[in-house]
């Protein structure tokens, strides 16, 4: 008898342990139409984007390279690309009028100074793309004296760029030089044309135009391997926080069009083609060179150094630009992050 409930016992015990070592199949059965039923990450919404840019220039290449490519869509952002002078950009931006601004880098250090808390999210304008064209009579800097050169308008990216290109060739803005305003790039070009001022700053494809009228060029901006920010991308500190993950892709594809625009020359050529409305294959062309090749060279973060020498030149006409914190100024993260993720790769 004893034997017999010892058996009982020891059957008992077996079956207990083998209920006991089903138990993990059990989980892992359970837990296996879990992930047959599991779906992809959501796509992102796609976002409506007003983004402008202030001039008919080359300087803008990653946004028209960005539209014409798809690869605004790709990232899930519905662009609408807007030509919006310097002066009203940023009014626009403050505004909730436009989301982004690609503009100078002295727009967001004045507009900062007035109180408008912008960011400047990526600077595709490192190096100053400008060279200073004047009349065939003006042999050396030096004649400029007395002279008048024409920018687009009072504290843009022509008016620095006049302002620190001229005391490097020992010439005193506004006292040996008169600094006139045409309003436009496109006015400052035709005023030099016409005779109306002596000299401007010009970039491809306009350099061609203007040496082809007998103008040439004193000097190159970029030999004095000066940092800046000519072009910048900027938006609201109040759209940033709100908007993080919009500011990320705006930035990705920006990166990914400098990444597309060394690699596929004839698209961007006709890019450039579309958004300075010539069909001047030549000068397109040289408008590739000059800023795919040269002027972004390297990869669009900004930093305090490119600033730096802009607010030292404003700073002598507003005294308020002296009190610009440069460091709050920028945030670089979005370009790197875009960098770390090898999107200009």
């Amino acid at each position: 008898m004893s034997r017999t409930v010892a058996i009982a016992f020891a059957a008992t015990v077996v079956l207990a342990s083998c209920a006991g070592a089903g138990t993990p199949a059990a989980v892992a059965t359970s837990a296996a139409p879990v992930a047959a039923t599991a779906t992809a990450t959501p796509q992102p919404t796609k976002a409506k984007l007003v983004v402008s840019y202030s001039n008919v220039l080359a300087d803008y290449f990653p946004a028209y390279v960005a539209k014409e490519s798809g690869i605004f869509d790709q990232n899930f952002l519905d662009v609408d690309l807007q030509l919006i002078a310097s002066t009203t950009g940023l009014p626009a931006l403050l505004a909730g009028q436009t989301q982004f601004a690609h503009i100078g880098g002295s727009e967001a250090l004045t507009t900062t100074a007035g109180g408008g808390d912008v960011v400047v999210v990526a600077n595709t304008g490192p190096v100053w793309p400008y060279q200073l064209y004047a009349a065939a009579d003006i042999k050396t800097p030096a004649d400029l004296k007395g002279k008048k050169v024409a920018i687009a308008g009072v504290g843009g990216t022509f008016d620095i760029g006049i302002r620190t290109m001229l005391p490097k060739l020992g010439l005193v803005p506004d006292t040996d030089v008169t600094v006139f305003s045409t309003g436009s790039t496109a006015n400052a070009t035709a005023a030099l044309l016409s005779g109306g001022v002596s000299a401007t700053l010009s970039s491809p494809p306009d350099t061609l135009k203007l040496e082809a009228a007998g103008f040439h060029s004193l000097a190159k901006m970029a030999d004095l391997n000066l940092p800046t920010a000519a072009t910048t991308i900027v938006v609201t500190r109040s759209f940033l926080t709100a908007n993080k993950a919009v500011v990320q892709r705006y930035v990705d594809s920006i990166v990914q069009a400098i990444a597309k625009a060394r690699a596929d020359r004839p698209g961007t050529v006709a890019a450039l083609k579309k958004y300075l409305k010539s069909d001047d294959d030549t000068g397109m062309q040289a408008a590739y060179d000059w800023y795919v090749g040269t002027v972004l060279k390297d990869p669009p973060t900004p930093t305090v150094a490119q600033l730096a020498g802009i607010q030292d030149v404003v700073a002598k006409f507003n005294d308020k630009v002296k009190t610009v914190d440069l460091a709050k100024l920028i945030d670089d993260s979005f370009v790197r992050s875009a960098l770390d993720r090898g999107l200009l790769k």
